[in-house]
């Protein structure tokens, strides 16, 4: 029987109630065996500076530490260079030959999925379980990207961004809701994301 991995990538800085909700659902909907966390080392796509990655690692570590099936991958941290999704799925499929992959993309991303690093290539390895993010227009995408596999992961309407709790933070309003109480935890013990407000 094939193995079915599915894989989540970001900088999860901080990872938060919205994304376990969407690890969640792809774990029921596509029959995963596992899912693993991808937290990106360097995101080239991103312009502001990332929290480091001993803290995102360590907070991914106690909000995903309850569900066996999922699993924190390190290999992107462990690369030098831009950290190019593509570049990952190579690695992994090598290490795993025969599983069935799945990567878990917002609604967002699948628009610009195009621009990606080698997204031809990408989308003969994996199959797209795309989510609706909340309030996002249904654009197209490009059709190269259209022409691809893909399966819908229905989300749970949660309306939750990293951004949003960064803000939060740095204003000194409450997060309990948003992420896991180990992680509101850490990001208290650690001071994290008090940088906007202190300064």
């Amino acid at each position: 029987m094939t193995t079915r991995i599915g894989l989540f990538g970001g900088s999860f800085d901080p990872v938060h109630n919205a994304h376990l909700g969407l690890a969640r659902q792809a774990l029921h909907d596509l029959q995963l065996d596992a899912l693993r966390w991808v937290p990106a080392g360097n995101p080239w796509q991103k312009a502001r500076a990332i929290t480091p990655a001993a803290d995102r690692v360590a907070m991914l570590e106690r909000a995903i530490a309850a569900e066996p099936r999922f699993v924190l991958e390190r290999c992107e941290l462990q690369r030098s260079g831009p950290s190019y999704t593509l570049d990952t799925v190579r690695e992994l499929q090598a290490a795993m030959p025969g599983a069935t992959w799945y990567l878990l993309i917002g609604q967002d991303q699948y628009r610009n999925l195009h621009t990606w690093h080698g997204f031809e290539e990408l989308l003969q390895r994996v199959t797209l379980a795309v989510a609706q993010r909340p309030g996002s227009a249904d654009a197209p995408a490009d059709p190269r990207v259209q022409a691809a596999t893909r399966v819908a992961l229905q989300m749970p309407p949660m309306d939750i961004s990293a951004t949003d709790i960064r803000a939060r933070v740095a204003a000194g309003q409450a997060i309990d809701t948003l992420v896991p109480p180990a992680v509101a935890q850490y990001i208290h013990q650690h001071r994290l994301y008090r940088g906007a407000a202190g300064s």
